[in-house]
């Protein structure tokens, strides 16, 4: 948060089991939909939804490549 009143909010919109595991522990992996809000002076200016996916077991973010 800077001194000018920008801040960023992310909230937790769904979540849902996505297909494969964890390369790294082998646990189940979810899919996490995101929404965040970005404000200037507490004035919304964007919205947007990311998925995200998280194991289950050691938490960790995993990232999709596209080949």
């Amino acid at each position: 948060m800077c001194f000018l009143g920008c801040d960023t909010e992310e909230t937790e919109v769904g979540r849902q089991q996505a297909p494969g595991n964890c390369p790294y522990c082998g646990g189940k992996v979810h899919a996490v939909d995101v929404g965040s809000q970005w404000r200037f002076c507490f004035l919304p200016i964007c919205f947007r939804f990311k998925r995200k996916y998280l194991c289950t077991l050691c938490s960790k973010r995993l990232v999709l490549y596209d080949l």
